[in-house]
């Protein structure tokens, strides 16, 4: 049985494997191996679908995840990167999501056991297996039609529904720990979150959960926007196992993020950068002794406690990053603080010196008969253009109400945040979701990457509901009335 993860982690650093694909590739699988017997009349071109692999090739996954346990690795991930009924539209193969993940998750519990069947000297070390859930092909902060800023090719409800299966799959498989990973989105990764949650909570379980984001370039954002900051405050509702930084950037150029990360995250830190940065040809030339000697500062600065390897990453990688981290010590956490950590793209912090906070209450129907007007005439734009004015004038927080009798406040809520979402000079700053109606606030939440203030819920429907609501509500700030 596996001891206590935690309580590993506070022992030593913890070595999570590398890339899946990478490994994959050097097998040379042709369409015919990707489809197996079972789906040689699938209708759709297969090849590349390295998920399916656990159906079709499980020998070659579980081969895969034996070499990376040799290598050194504490930490398996399944081989369920795409594994949703959201990407696996790409191939029609929805109906197999669950499947997927369950099958991929028992591979990996199976070369745990055979592993240490084989290498009897470490019957007694723990090694876990991560149920890894990726960002999925869709987006829930940005738009993909350019001349449409408030469209969404998914709901916020439809992605927690394939998550919800993907997280079935994998608990039910065997799966030790939660990996939510390579978020570029912070909403995706809250709809993961909120699926994992409930489905923990129908089982009446408690995983534990990793979040890993991804800084897509030098301006130190995640492509829906955030800052690393940002990005800590936005998941820090949930008691995460562990926050951390993985692929799209090397070593090297991730260390000022993760440095933040380890400054101010009240988790267990984790990171596993890409082999360098690509090549011409998309492909990584960083060798296991290089990105060994860049990793190797994150470890000596105590940055860290848990450490791998994505995009370009080998068994060998691992093999030297493992052989670093068994002398290095692991960074310990600092206290959680009791302040007020809210976010949009940017992360605001209410202190004791801070005195008060400026809140731009002009996008309220209620309180400005302009924005009521613009909001009944369907004039977004405008709208729009009175929430950059109080930005701009200096408002810390964007209040945003749309309780009036003759709007459907709910699609008005949800058109208003989403275009907001596309505005970075207004999005910077948090939001403040301001309705006396539980249906219009979890519209209003459902548009939300950053950590919000709900203003606000009372106990007039009675305790009971209260407290439901109140512990719905547990990702904002929220101000009772």
């Amino acid at each position: 049985m596996n001891s206590d993860i935690k309580k590993e982690l506070e022992k030593r650093i913890l070595v999570i494997d590398g890339a899946m694909g990478t490994t994959i590739q050097q097998y040379k699988l042709e369409e015919k191996d990707y489809r197996g017997k079972r789906f040689s009349e699938w209708p759709k071109d297969l090849k590349g679908n390295n998920d399916l692999l656990s159906i079709t090739q499980p020998q070659i996954i579980k081969a895969i995840h034996k070499e990376y346990l040799k290598a050194g690795a504490d930490i398996i991930e399944t081989n369920t990167f795409s594994a949703t009924t959201v990407a696996m539209a790409d191939y029609g193969m929805e109906s197999l999501a669950y499947e997927l993940n369950y099958e991929s998750a028992k591979i990996a519990k199976e070369a745990v056991a055979e592993f240490k069947k084989e290498f009897p000297e470490f019957a007694d070390v723990p090694k876990y297996v991560a149920g890894a859930f990726g960002p999925t092909n869709r987006t829930l902060s940005l738009s993909p039609n350019v001349n449409d800023p408030g469209f969404r090719a998914i709901t916020f409800d439809e992605l927690v529904e394939a998550y919800a299966e993907q997280a079935k799959g994998l608990i039910e498989g065997g799966s030790d720990i939660l990996l939510v990973e390579t978020i570029f989105d912070t909403l995706n990764a809250k709809a993961a979150l909120f699926a994992i949650q409930n489905v923990c909570k129908e089982k009446n379980i408690k995983m534990p959960v990793m979040v890993s984001g991804t800084i897509t370039d030098a301006s130190g954002r995640t492509l829906s926007g955030q800052t690393t900051e940002a990005f800590l405050n936005s998941i820090s509702h949930v008691d995460l196992l562990s926050v951390g930084l993985n692929c799209a950037l090397g070593a090297k150029d991730m260390r000022p993020y993760l440095e933040e990360l380890s400054d101010k995250a009240p988790f267990f830190v984790s990171a596993y950068p890409n082999a360098g940065l690509p090549n011409q040809f998309g492909e990584y030339d960083q060798d296991a002794h290089a990105m060994g000697h860049e990793v190797e500062e994150f470890l000596k600065a105590g940055f860290l406690n848990i450490v791998g390897g994505c995009c370009g990453t080998t068994p060998s990688h691992i093999k030297r990053i493992a052989e670093i981290a068994k002398v290095s010590k692991p960074r310990k956490k600092p206290a959680p603080d009791t302040l007020m950590h809210l976010s949009g793209l940017e992360p605001v912090t209410l202190r004791p010196e801070s005195n008060f906070m400026n809140v731009g209450e002009r996008t309220n129907v209620t309180g400005s008969k302009k924005f009521l007007r613009l909001i009944k005439e369907g004039n977004y734009e405008e709208a729009l253009s009175i929430a950059k004015d109080q930005v701009d004038g200096g408002a810390q927080v964007i209040d945003v109400n749309m309780d009036e009798g003759m709007l459907d406040s709910e699609a008005a809520m949800t058109k208003f945040l989403n275009l907001i979402a596309s505005e970075p000079d207004i999005s910077r700053v948090p939001i403040m979701i301001d309705s006396s109606k539980w249906s219009v606030i979890e519209a209003g939440l459902k548009c939300v990457q950053g950590k919000a203030i709900v203003n606000s819920i009372s106990m007039k429907e009675g305790e009971e509901k209260f407290i439901e609501q109140a512990k719905k509500l547990n990702n904002t700030a929220l101000l009772l009335l």
